[in-house]
């Protein structure tokens, strides 16, 4: 019997239990963690509708809260205290001057986007008139350090620091200068990010340039003695920035402080040009300027044009 079975070659293949046994605890494993990530996606996805339906029922609580009395803006409390305690200040601006830009501020349709050149006894309060609406208030100084304290001190000002290297005594040379290249370097319309103008400003903030700038106010930097930078650069930038407008109203309104020194006032009428002066008081002079064709290579339509009211 024995060598029946050996010639036959028949084999016998037993399956060990244990092998049974890890195939199914594999499997199980896999299901618990299945199960669990299953269990923890709900979860998080009730979590967060729960969530979201909070927050929303907080925004909305909040906001019928504000409608039914509403609080008055961080800016425009600290600009209340500001010139409260500072009333007796000998370096502000005249109210006429304060007021053509107030009113111009206050006609100018949202979202209204203000430049100023200047970090001044005025910055609060321009931040505090240009505030809601979704325009922006920039300021641009020459002072590195003065700028980074006014941001720490007030976190609504947006400023910036830009160095000039423009000297007051070099006024005629450079208006030269940039009359000679109205063609190429220092057209009237372009990005002055790219530009080597004498007097353009091409150091500011890239996302600066591509702003429509309703209103620009040059109050800055100093120009008081033959080393100073003078606010020449400040100006050409303005007229530049103005005319390079591609969207938003066609028309900026430029204010020039201090526009009765000598310097200023012929750097204006060569940018800004006379054609476009629409008011003149006290120490400011204010001038509308229109969006200009890409091609144009002129500032002014005219060299010769009749003074605007000084009324």
């Amino acid at each position: 019997m024995k060598n029946n079975l050996s010639n036959n070659g028949t084999k016998l293949i037993l399956l060990h239990p244990y092998i049974q046994k890890q195939g199914s605890s594999n499997r199980l494993w896999l299901l618990v963690f299945v199960s669990f990530l299953t269990l923890a996606f709900l979860a998080t996805l009730i979590y967060t509708r729960e969530s979201i339906s909070f927050s929303a029922a907080t925004t909305s609580a909040v906001s019928v809260a504000a409608a039914v009395a509403p609080r008055m803006p961080s800016a425009v409390a600290r600009a209340l205290v500001h010139y409260a305690s500072s009333s007796n200040s000998t370096d502000h601006m005249s109210y006429t001057d304060i007021k053509q830009i107030s009113d111009a501020l206050r006609q100018c349709p949202p979202p209204c986007n203000f430049l100023v050149f200047g970090l001044t006894h005025e910055t609060l309060l321009w931040r505090a008139l240009n505030h809601g609406g979704g325009g922006r208030t920039v300021f641009i100084d020459e002072n590195r350090y003065y700028a980074a304290y006014v941001e720490e001190k007030y976190p609504e000002i947006e400023a910036y620091d830009v160095q000039y290297a423009t000297r007051l005594a070099d006024m005629p040379e450079l208006v030269a200068a940039v009359k000679e290249q109205s063609r190429n370097e220092c057209r009237p319309v372009q990005n002055l990010l790219f530009s080597e103008c004498k007097l353009g400003l091409n150091d500011l903030p890239n996302q600066l340039y591509e702003i429509d700038w309703d209103i620009i106010l040059v109050d800055g930097p100093r120009g008081y003695w033959p080393d100073a930078p003078g606010r020449m650069a400040a100006i050409f930038t303005a007229a530049v920035l103005a005319r390079s407008k591609k969207g938003g109203n066609p028309k900026t309104h430029v204010f020039v402080h201090d526009f009765n020194m000598k310097v200023d006032r012929i750097t204006s009428d060569e940018f800004l040009c006379r054609e476009n002066l629409v008011k003149s008081k006290d120490m400011m002079g204010h001038f509308v300027l229109e969006r200009m064709d890409a091609a144009a290579t002129q500032f002014c339509r005219s060299s010769h044009s009749p003074p605007a009211s000084s009324s």
